[in-house]
């Protein structure tokens, strides 16, 4: 087979990244080694910042963001049993994120790939790419045990932290920067109102962190710090409702509706960097290239960056003639995911309990928090990094 470009992952970073091509005629194909049904299953992200919801409309799936997402304006910070809003909406310009949950945007995007009748390969086996460092990089892999291989002119690398794609950049030319936080979090997600359905709501208490976002109107997303060694079975729904309620202000807690947990499971918390992110004819995308503990929730919105320079490069490559856009790609990407990457490390320090934090660290979460809720220019600091930093933003 021949295509201009081989995507490795059909998560929404490569789904994504397909339909902003097939719509500026760029031929591609997706192989991805998991399932449909396994892609769909995955619980993650549900905040969008507005260069993802423009991108999903660029792609031509901006229809169910438009219709099932839900505008937030402000987020809550829970802190000595207090709640404080801070205006993000106000202090931005008018800027907002959206709660669009990720399964949503992959199945959007899924089915608008199966109505174009572009090619897609699910449950592929050995995966594995060849001569990157080529003009005619190749992708070879199973089906039903059947090999199979793909000619193209770019790869790109978007199947995530697990996948093959950032194992076939030489060792002594990649770098990779990484913070493992030492907890988890355990998150449920009921079909039941969300406790504010106007804001997210961060709690920092002496019992640990706890976050309370959605997915819609009727369904929500909660999740709460806890100890690496917690196993998913030691959590009752009981316990989990009970402890989150101890760990909001008295008023959400009274407000707070639960109900039978559809999925749980507990998640480590990392912030990691590959540099560099493009190899030869490899370019690097999404989880592939970056993590950020999901705290700022910029994990799906780095990712759509990626694939928004990503396809402008490749575009202009193949109409323009011009390989300046790919040949800045990675230092174009890595300035944005790093502040991304210290907004997302200042927001898990500032709101979780440390195992070392004791009560000298907890006063000083106060101060700053207390300092935070009082001062314009550091909320304006939080709400601006939260609602995503402009594109150009620092080029000049």
């Amino acid at each position: 087979m021949n295509t201009q470009v081989a995507i490795i992952g059909a998560g929404p970073a490569g789904l994504l990244l397909g339909a902003l091509l097939d719509k500026a005629g760029i031929e591609n194909i997706i192989v991805e080694r998991q399932t449909p049904e396994y892609v769909l299953g995955r619980i993650r992200a549900g905040i969008l910042e507005q260069v993802c919801v423009d991108l999903l409309r660029d792609a031509g799936v901006g229809s169910g963001v438009d219709m099932g997402g839900t505008v937030h304006h402000e987020i809550d910070l829970v802190f000595q049993n207090k709640r404080y809003p801070i205006a993000v909406s106000q202090l931005t310009g008018g800027k907002v994120v959206t709660a669009y949950g990720q399964t949503e945007v992959t199945q959007d995007l899924m089915t608008q790939r199966t109505q174009l009748g572009l090619t897609s390969f699910y449950s592929a086996d050995e995966v594995d790419l060849h001569d990157i460092e080529s003009k005619s990089p190749r992708v070879s892999f199973s089906i039903d045990g059947r090999r199979q291989e793909i000619s193209c002119a770019f790869i790109a690398g978007c199947d995530g932290f697990h996948g093959v794609s950032r194992k076939h950049i030489p060792s002594h030319l990649l770098k990779e920067f990484e913070r493992v936080y030492p907890f988890g979090w355990i998150g449920v997600l009921a079909d039941v109102p969300p406790v504010s359905p106007h804001a997210i709501v961060y709690a920092n208490s002496d019992r640990g962190f706890a976050l309370c976002s959605m997915r819609s109107m009727t369904r929500s997303r909660y999740y709460l710090q806890c100890p690496l060694t917690d196993q998913v079975s030691e959590w009752s729904d009981e316990r989990f409702w009970d402890e989150l309620k101890l760990r909001l202000d008295p008023e959400l807690s009274a407000k707070l509706i639960t109900g039978p947990s559809i999925e749980k499971s507990i998640a480590p918390l990392r912030s990691y960097v590959a540099e560099p992110m493009r190899h030869g004819q490899l370019f690097l995308a999404g989880d592939a290239a970056h993590i950020v503990p999901p705290t700022g929730a910029k994990g799906l919105n780095l990712a759509a960056t990626d694939v928004k320079y990503l396809s402008e490069a490749i575009t202009e490559f193949f109409k323009l003639n011009s390989s300046h856009g790919i040949d800045q790609y990675s230092a174009r990407c890595l300035k944005r995911i790093w502040r991304a990457e210290r907004f997302s490390w200042w927001l898990t320090s500032l709101m979780h309990r440390f195992p070392d934090t004791g009560e000298f660290g907890q006063k000083i979460q106060e101060a700053e928090l207390d300092y935070l809720v009082k001062s314009q220019a550091l909320s304006t600091s939080l709400a601006e990094n939260y609602v995503g930093l402009p594109l150009d933003f620092g080029d000049q």
